[in-house]
This record gives structure tokens, sequence and C-alpha cells, in this order.
């Protein structure tokens, strides 16, 4: 069992696809990450803030999927952090409806003492200050420091995301992000670029395409499963994440092998997630079922060829 922190947002989301929308239900990084992470054998801890209004189902439910909410504050008569969003056609693409930061505009994590030394710490989207704060509390080194961040940040807030990211293992971005971080078109040469910045390793997320890890000139490609029924992308991304860093907290191996199997079981919680509105799908999934999808994994990506 490994010990790990996660920190990033609990927030309402209102999500408007081609196959429907919701009003307000359970969403943010730090919910979709400690979710997807709670499939695997750990010890987690979430560091959040939510307002008054965040219902208490929606605690229990995280506390009853083994998740320590000592770090989460509850801020007296505050709002929760909401987002809205509507997603094109191609669900590639989404439109930000509204923004309201709430209570998250003056957040200062605090991490519980019993999980300043975790082995493992999972940044979740946040602004870079609020990252470094987190891992200036950390008594001991961790193990592995994951990274996500986005084009926001880079657009605003690039020299402190630049000191973030030189204190961190792991970055995970998509290939958009990759592209404007580094300067590069070619993912390959962003890799490098983005390499030379700090992180070991560089997991670039190509959404229906599958994604990228690149390790010291090596690179592996983990595919996204073919689905039947894809409604909604929000916390995809964040699924993967804690299917990454789950995984790898898990095992306790951080060699290139083993996150080769990260990525893939990264994949595999984020495949998950769309197939319904919000948490409902990953809240919900189970071990039989995650077998059965790496199974599918597994041969969709084996084959014997002969090379002469």
């Amino acid at each position: 069992m490994g010990k790990l922190v996660v920190v990033g947002t609990l927030a309402f989301d209102a999500i408007e696809s081609p196959f429907g929308q919701t009003d307000k239900i359970l969403g943010g990084a730090a919910t979709y990450i400690g979710l997807a992470a709670s499939n695997f054998d750990n010890d987690i801890a979430l560091v959040s803030v939510v307002g008054e209004d965040f219902p208490q189902e929606d605690l229990d439910m995280l506390a009853s999927k083994g998740m320590n909410l000592d770090g989460v504050e509850i801020v007296a008569g505050g709002k929760t952090f909401f987002w809205s969003g509507k997603y094109h056609n191609d669900l590639n693409s989404r439109d930000t409806l509204v923004t309201e930061l709430n209570v998250l505009a003056d957040f200062k994590p605090v991490v519980p003492q019993e999980y300043r030394d975790a082995e493992f710490l999972m940044l979740g989207n946040l602004a870079p200050a609020v990252q470094l704060s987190v891992i200036d509390q950390m008594e001991t080194k961790p193990k592995m420091i994951v990274l996500d961040t986005m084009n926001f940040w880079m657009d605003h807030t690039l020299e402190e995301l630049h000191q973030v990211i030189a204190k961190v293992d792991v970055i995970t971005i998509n290939d958009e992000e990759a592209r404007q971080l580094s300067g590069e078109y070619s993912l390959v040469k962003a890799a490098q670029k983005i390499h030379q910045m700090g992180p070991e390793y560089v997991v670039i997320k190509k959404g229906e395409h599958g994604a990228l890890l690149f390790h010291n000139g090596n690179a592996f490609f983990a595919p996204a499963l073919p689905l039947e029924e894809v409604f909604d992308p929000t916390g995809a991304g964040d699924s993967f994440a804690g299917g990454f860093i789950g995984y790898l907290a898990q095992t306790k191996n951080i060699s290139f092998e083993n996150l080769k199997n990260a990525v893939v079981h990264g994949s595999n919680m984020g495949s998950f997630c769309v197939e319904k509105f919000g948490t409902l799908r990953i809240e919900n999934v189970g071990k039989e079922e995650i077998a059965r999808r790496l199974d599918q994994f597994k041969s969709l990506t084996q084959f014997d060829i002969d090379i002469k």
C-alpha cells in the first residue's frame, strides 16, 4: 500500500454535450483523481477546499472510497468552485460558459501532518503558486511528484509554472499544451524541451487518440480504447492521472517499464469516465470491469509479426 496525497479541486460542474446536459453535479480534478486512484490499494489523502454549499453526501461518498478528508477545508458561508462548459459535436473541443472561483480564490492548502511523508504526490490542475506551497509542505521528498497543468497558467503565470515544473518528476499535459509550453510542433521535440525543464518523464495526453510517455529519448504509446458510448469527456484527463498515480503508488515501482503499465492503467480509468455524465461511471466502476477492460487494452495492442 502506498501513501498518496492528491491536491486539486472539489467542484460543481454543469455540462452540455450533444448527448444532453446537466444541472450542477459533482466535479473537480481532485474528485476524479481520487476516485480513479481509489481503485488501487493506497492510503489517499485529498487536499482541497469547498464552500458550505458542498453536499455532505458527496463528502461521505469520497470517504467511503477510503479517502482521508482531513485536508479538505470547508469555508463557512462560502460557495464551492463552479465551472460550466459546452462540448462541440466531436467532443474534443469545448467552450467554457461560466467559471466562478468562489472559495478557490483564496485557497491555501494544508497537507495533514501524517501525510507530509507521503511517497507519492499528485498535483492536480491549480495555480502554480498553490502547487509550490504543497511541495514545500512535504517533510520528506516524495518518491514521485506528478504535475498536471494547463494553458491558462502558461498564459498568465509562466514563471511560477516553470518553478513547479523544475521540482516534479512527471508532467501530464495535452498535445496543444505541450506545443505551447515547448514552442515545438513535433511532440518528440516538445517532450525533449520539457524534459530539460526538470521532469524525468513527460506524459502527453491526446484524448480519444491515446497517450504518449517520453523518457530519456524513449517513447511509449498507449491507445485510447474504442468505445460504443461517449457522453462526457469532463474529468477524463484527471481520471487518467488518478489511474496513473494510483497504480504507481500501489506498486511503488517508478521505472520506465512500470510507467508504461501506469499509462495503460490511466487510459483504462479514463475510458470509464467518459461513458456517463460527471463522476457517475467512475464512482461505480467495479474491479472485475477494470480487469476485463485491461484485457481489452492488451488484445488491442498485442500482435505477432515476422521481421526479416
